[in-house]
């Protein structure tokens, strides 16, 4: 395994998402859009729900539960740990984004699924980043297999098998995670 190469790669695709990201910004500004016009009145919008939609509605809905315990035992678990660790702690506001509501051409509900989809996906981002950095402290070895959507700092991770100045480099991971 070459760790300049796989840096090289690491180092590259953030500077594509970095790129990415710039071009997603780009007239952002300057989005026009006839409010009035393109707003579903709330109550065509549920008429007009497919039936399998709103009986699973309170299923989608009652995920808020699990996920407001998840957040609340996550945010514990990294005010205590994390500083015993000297792991920098994970901003949850870089997760948990709320500003689609404020789109004035979507009705009440459509605003409600906003805010439900930014704190749940925002919520498992913040969990994944929180869980990468624990794993990175405790257990930075990459699996034998192929892991489907492995976090960033799995790949700065130690190969599967290779156990060669194992203390040293766990130590070095360990050391990064402090800054």
């Amino acid at each position: 395994m070459d760790r300049e190469k796989i840096e090289e790669l690491l180092k590259r695709l953030e500077e594509t998402e970095s790129q990415l990201n710039r071009e997603l910004e780009k007239g952002a500004e300057t989005i026009k859009c006839d409010f009035l016009q393109e707003r579903t009145p709330l109550w065509e919008y549920i008429r007009s729900a497919k039936p399998g939609y709103l009986l699973t509605a309170p299923v989608i809905y009652a995920m808020i539960i699990p996920a407001i315990v998840m957040d609340l035992f996550v945010t514990v678990y990294q005010a205590v740990c994390f500083p015993v660790y000297r792991i920098k702690k994970v901003k949850r506001g870089d997760y948990i984004v709320f500003d689609r509501h404020r789109l004035k051409y979507l009705n009440a509900l459509q605003k409600l699924n906003c805010v439900y989809c930014a704190y749940f996906n925002g919520l498992i981002a913040y969990v994944r980043e929180i869980a990468s950095k624990t794993e990175q402290f405790w257990c930075p070895i990459r699996h034998a297999r192929r892991v489907r959507n492995a976090h960033r700092r799995y790949w700065r991770f130690m190969r599967y098998g290779d156990g060669k100045d194992l203390k040293e480099r766990w130590l070095k991971l360990r050391k990064e995670l402090e800054k």
